[in-house]
This record gives C-alpha cells, structure tokens and sequence, in this order.
C-alpha cells in the first residue's frame, strides 16, 4: 500500500497488487497535480498511447471548506474515461472495469448529477426546447449530442462504480476495506495494512495551485483582452482558457476556469471587481471558477445564451447540491439572443452556437469607434473540419449533422476579428489549426493545448503568455482618477466635493510585489486608499489573514487616535495607492464635523473585515454599507433575542450566547459569528435556540442589506449546516 500527499486536501493512495489506484480528495486541478507529480504516465499498449491514474475517486464528506468547493471530480472522471481509454469502444484500457466514485450518499448523488450535466448537459428534447430553441433544431441538437457520445446517452450510475460509504465499513475491491473514521476521515485496510485519510483543512489552509503565476501590472483600457489562460484541462503549467475584457475601465471575464480567482489576484483584481461573465459552454475547464463568484458581495452579471444558462444552471446546482433559484440570487441574469448582436451599454456581443458535447456558444465582441468597429473572437471548444464532416454522413443509429448546419457552423467560425483566439486542442471534440490558414482576422492567438506549437501552426497564429494584453482601443479617460473619486465619495459621504479633492490631490505611487506598507507597532503618519490591486493585511496573533482590496483605507483610526497599527499591511500584487498625509486627513474631518463618525465606522469596518463570516470576501464598498447600516446593542444575561432576530442578523460583538436545540447545548457563538440568520432564508427553518449565558454586545444587521449579498446566503447555509452536524452528534443521530 502506497500513500502519497499530492496537496494539501489531495492524498494519493495505491494499492498494485489489485490494481486499485485512489485519488483522495479531487479539488480543482487535481489531475494536474497528479501529473506534476509523475502519478500520471504516458504509456504504450497494441500500438495505442495512452495514459494511467487513478481509477477511484474518494469524495470529501462536505461540498464545500474554507471557501473553495471540494468536490470538483468531472476531470479526474473524463481523464478515466478517455485519457486513460475506460470508456473508449476497443481501447486497450477499456478492460471493462469502470472508475469507481466512493464517498458519502449526499456528495455521490450531487457529484452523480454534477457529471452527467457536464458530460451531456441537456438531453431531452423538453429541456431543449424549453431553452427557447424549436423542435427542429432540438432534434438536430440531439442527434449531433448523440454521436458525439457513441450514440448512448447514459446516467452517471451506468458509467461509474458507485460505492456509498456510510457508518459501516465497505469492500472497494476484493480485500480492501473502507470505512469512515469521523466526519471527513477514512480508514482504509488491505491484509495486514492500514492507511488513515484525512481529508480536513486546517483552518488557514486553502487548495493550492498545481503551477506558478507571475505578477502582473495591467491598465483599465477602453477596450482590451488580458491573457489570464490559454491551456487546457491537461496542461500541467498554465491555467485553462480564458480571457479577461476590459471595456470603458470595467473588467468582463470570458468564462472562469478552475482557480480562475488565483489567476485575477495575480493581476491584482479581486472576484468582486469583476463587472460580468460571459459563458461558452458548462465543461469544468471553462466553468468551476464560477463557484468563486457565488462567494461575491453583489450579484455578477451573467451572459449566456438561454440554452447555455439552463445547462449551466442545471451542473451548478447539482455540484452545489442546492435548488436552482440559488443560481438567481447569486448572479444577476442576462440572456442573449444567438445569431444577433446584443447591445450593452456601448458593447455589442454575438453568441454563435457551436456543435460539442454540450451546449455551447463561441462569442464575437465589438465596439464602434472613429475607423470603424473594433472586434474580438472568442472560439472556445470548437469541433474540427475532420470531425464535422465525418458528422455529415450518417451513421447506423441515423445521427448526423446536415450540410446546411456544417456549412452555417465554418461560416461562423471564418468570421474576421481584429483578434481571435482559436480552440486547437484536436481530439474528437476540439479545434485544428490549419482549419484557420486562410483566416482573414488581423492576429489569430492559438489556444486550449497542453502542446507546444509546431511549425506549421506557429505560421497560422500567435502565443500568449498570462496576463499579455492586447489594446483594440485604448484609454483616453484616466479611469484610476474616475475611481479615485468614487472611493472617496462612498468612505467619506459627509464631506463637500471640493474637500474630496484636497484629498484626491495627494501623491499616486505604484508598489511591487510583497511591499510592505505598514508594519505592526508603527505610527500611521500616512494614510493609503488603495485604487488598483490587493493588500494583505497580516495578524499572527489571531492566526487569520485578510485580503482588502480596491476602495479599501489604511489607518484611519489610527490617524485619529495617533496610535500604532495592530496589524501589517503588506502587497499581495502590484498596487496603485494614493497617498493621504495624516494631517491634511484630520484637517479635512474635523473642518466637516465628521471625526467621530469615520472613527466609529472605522472601527465597524475593522470588526467586519475580521469576522470569518462577514470580512473576508467584501468589497470595501459593502463593508462601508454594512457598516453604516447595522446597530450596537448591549444585551443584559437572559434577555430574549426574539424582536432582535425579526429584525436582522445578529453577530456577537462581546459575551457570550449559547445555541441549544432540544434544550441541550450544541455550541457557544464565537465573537465575529453569527447567532442567528434563518430570516434571511425563506425555506430554513430555525430549530436553534439562542440564549444570552452572560452580559453581551451584539450588533443587529437589517436584513435588507444582506439579502441581495450572494456570498451571505452561502456562507451563512454552510455555518447552519456545520451547527445541524454538531447537533446530530450531541443527540446521537445518523449523520
């Protein structure tokens, strides 16, 4: 019995003798970190290259921990199934065994659901038509789908070994035996060994990255692309395929791969800078960052053609394991019509169906300008001439494509840009660069390969390296001016716009990498408003980091009380940072009669940003919302927290509330938590009491401010499902 750690929350565990291979845990990019690894081979059987791995997955018990999802296991199960042949009619490594799935019933339903929308999206002709396409093109849909997929169509429970582990210990195979140890820990047992998994993160812990990014310093253009992924599911050293627009200042991505917010964080953006999303297609290399942007503080706009929402919807929930109105109150919706250009406010967008396994768009944008329209491609995912018309003659089941659908689909791909990116992964399912020699776009970057480049393809397009920007129409505006303003308006809403540009005239400075700010015990004889980037703020007494990000202000309070900073502030990216001298700040407040109320939000602000519930995943905006909105109680020992919890969320600022149920004690609300928040939920119910044990200040948050915050519903839904297991456990029941 082999064990090896992959990364943190990702164990490898091999047993050869019977050809049982366990991938423990399977996080984003788990594959990758296999294959940096050597565990992932490339070998040579009846004249097939192929690859090994691993041909079980043990799923984590939880969906979700320290904010990234767990359970991401559509790669490790394709990489199965077709890079390692499990699937593929007479491949040498279809030998009739299937992967096998193990874990808890609740993540093997949400995982089983999760795979087969990723795998086929939708696949019924109401589905189809019920995303506004007619019955004719569903038809051809489905029969496209089809023979993309052997002509069989097949649930998850056909595809994989499923293998439910419960309370009871489980055979996996013939002599190794599973059984769970405690929530999120495994014991497995072969003859006269024993392994224990442990799948918890420890509280600082954060899934890693299986390859480095470099730093970079980008420009708010008026319309541009940012590089932020040109590799594939497979690619060991780059992230997938992704583009960032920038357009009039503001940040769209295209698509949000996996660790999507490690790669915006690089640039120095947060997930809440993001102004939108536009979405291809719902394949986990394109789609799982989207469970970094359930986490924001506002509702991200979301654009995708009705055919590719609804199969997005359908996979997102599933993997979430919550209903699909969830999916509404974490994005704010806005469908396009295929085939057309939408207009959005100055940029138009066109979404083209292209035929793949499941449903995608490839997406055109442009803008108007002095010489005329400037315009970017985007072909993600796209099918290769050789596979289309092999498509165009039927096949014994009857299932095909016509030639008026082939040729509408190369008359769309041909389409000229002033830049394109082009999908040229090959396979069965992907694009060919020589399909596009005769191109008339300006510059054609080649992408979504794990491969270099050979000749023949760097004659027909570009590279691009992370975070390359290409400029179709640069900035006039100074748009680090625009936001400037609109900062300072919102931290300091009592004061006259001619004092907000005594501060705005304040020195601008740029800083590399790592640069520390302010250090813990120095006296703040600066303050710094952070325009562009991301700063880290560092408490090792607490054992907790935050991140504060665009809009965000250093050291008011202590400006005001000329005390020493009780953190370091240190950058996490290149950042912009406008410098405001302490006296020129404590001129301004004291002239507008506003220095204790910055002082009190000040202090609001800080309790926020170190609560775990509320802090680490706000903009400063919604902080500084939050803030000024929720109200100091003090609360005498038993009185009743009825009124106060019809009328918002109730966190603990000091003393000490306990929550019981059934009358028997569950836990003690830690300081910075939440007692109490099932109001914000319309199909929660409270089965918690809260008691107040001693004297206690609390703050009272209405709940109006709370209800449109995406990442308040999710954060708070684990916190109700983390109180439900303890309770379980104090009364002895089934988890």
């Amino acid at each position: 019995m082999e064990k090896i750690k992959v990364a943190t929350g990702i164990t490898w565990l091999s047993i050869p003798e019977v050809n049982l291979h366990i991938l423990c845990g399977c996080p984003m990019d788990s594959v990758k970190h296999l294959m940096r690894l050597g565990l992932i081979r490339k070998i040579s059987k009846d004249g097939v290259s192929y690859e090994t791995g691993p041909n079980a997955i043990l799923l984590s018990d939880t969906h979700m921990q320290n904010g990234d999802f767990a359970n991401v296991s559509e790669f490790p199960v394709l990489h199965m199934m077709y890079r390692q042949g499990m699937i593929i009619p007479n491949h040498p490594g279809n030998t009739g065994e299937k992967p096998m799935l193990i874990g808890h019933p609740d993540q093997i339903t949400a995982q089983s659901n999760y795979i087969y929308r990723g795998t086929y999206g939708l696949t019924t002709l109401e589905e189809l038509m019920d995303a506004g396409v007619s019955q004719g093109e569903a038809l051809e849909m489905l029969s496209m789908k089809s023979r993309f997929n052997f002509n069989n169509i097949r649930r998850t429970e056909e595809l994989l070994h499923i293998i439910p582990v419960e309370d009871e210990p489980v055979e996996i195979v013939e002599g190794v035996s599973l059984r769970r140890t405690d929530f999120n820990q495994y014991n497995i047992t072969y003859k006269d060994q024993s392994e224990d998994i442990d799948l918890n993160l420890n509280k600082l812990d954060r899934y890693e990255l299986p390859y480095n990014l470099d730093f970079h310093k980008i420009k708010r253009e008026y319309f541009s692309v940012i590089h932020i992924g040109d590799g594939n599911g497979w690619d060991q050293n780059r992230p997938c395929m992704g583009s960032l627009l920038t357009f009039q200042g503001k940040f769209y991505l295209i698509d949000a791969g996996p660790s999507v917010q490690f790669s915006l964080a690089s640039l120095g953006i947060s997930v809440n800078d993001i102004e939108g999303i536009f979405q291809t297609h719902a394949h986990d290399d394109h789609f799982c960052g989207l469970t970094s942007f359930v986490q924001t503080d506002h509702r991200i706009k979301y654009f995708a053609t009705p055919l590719v929402r609804k199969s997005v919807v359908e996979k997102l929930t599933a993997l979430m394991g919550v209903e699909e109105s969830m999916f509404e109150k974490s994005f704010e919706i806005h469908d396009l019509e295929s085939g057309i250009w939408n207009y959005l406010e100055g940029l138009e967008v066109r979404p083209v169906f292209s035929p793949h396994p499941v449903e995608t768009s490839i997406l055109y944008f442009r803008t108007f300008w002095h010489n005329g329209y400037k315009s970017y491609g985007h072909l993600a995912d796209i099918a290769s001439d050789r596979i289309l018309k092999e498509f165009l003659v039927e096949d014994k089941n009857g299932n095909g494509i016509s030639e008026q659908f082939y040729n509408d689909v190369w008359k769309n791909y041909l389409i000229p840009a002033d830049l394109k990116k082009i999908d040229i992964g090959g396979g069965m399912i992907h694009g060919n660069a020589e399909d596009f020699r005769d191109d008339q776009s300006r510059k054609i970057l080649l992408s979504h390969t794990d491969k270099d480049l050979g000749d023949s393809e760097k004659e027909i397009g570009s590279s691009a390296s992370f975070g390359m920007q290409d400029i179709l129409i640069p900035s006039v505006a100074e748009y680090s001016t625009i936001y400037t303003r609109h900062y300072l308006k919102a931290l300091l809403p009592g004061i006259c716009s001619s004092d907000r540009n005594i501060l705005q005239n304040g020195k601008i400075s740029t800083h590399n990498v790592g640069t520390i700010l302010i250090k813990k015990g120095e006296k703040v004889k600066t303050l710094y408003l952070i325009i562009n980037g991301l700063v880290e703020l560092i408490n090792t007494y607490e054992a907790r980091n935050s991140i504060l990000s665009s809009g965000s202000l250093i050291g008011p309070v202590n400006a005001i009380d000329h005390s020493k900073a009780a953190q370091t502030y240190r950058t996490a990216s290149y950042v912009e940072i406008l410098e405001i001298p302490q006296e020129i700040f404590l001129f301004i407040i004291k002239r507008n009669n506003i220095e204790n109320l910055v002082k009190q939000e000040s202090i609001k602000r800080s309790f926020l940003r170190k609560s775990r519930i509320l802090g680490l995943t706000h903009s400063c905006h919604m902080i500084n919302k939050i803030a000024e909105g929720m109200e100091i109680f003090n609360l005498k020992k038993g009185t009743s927290l009825i009124e106060y919890k019809k009328r918002g969320v109730i966190l603990l600022k000091s003393g000490r509330i306990s929550l019981y149920k059934k009358k028997k004690f569950v836990e003690d609300v830690k300081i910075g938590r939440v007692c109490s928040f099932e109001s914000l939920f319309d199909n929660i119910k409270s089965v918690f009491t809260e008691k107040v044990v001693e004297d206690s200040q609390i703050y009272l948050i209405p709940l109006e401010l709370l209800k449109e915050i995406p990442v308040i519903h999710w954060k708070f839904l684990r916190v109700y499902n983390h109180r439900l297991r303890i309770s379980r456990e104090v009364h002895n029941e089934k988890l």
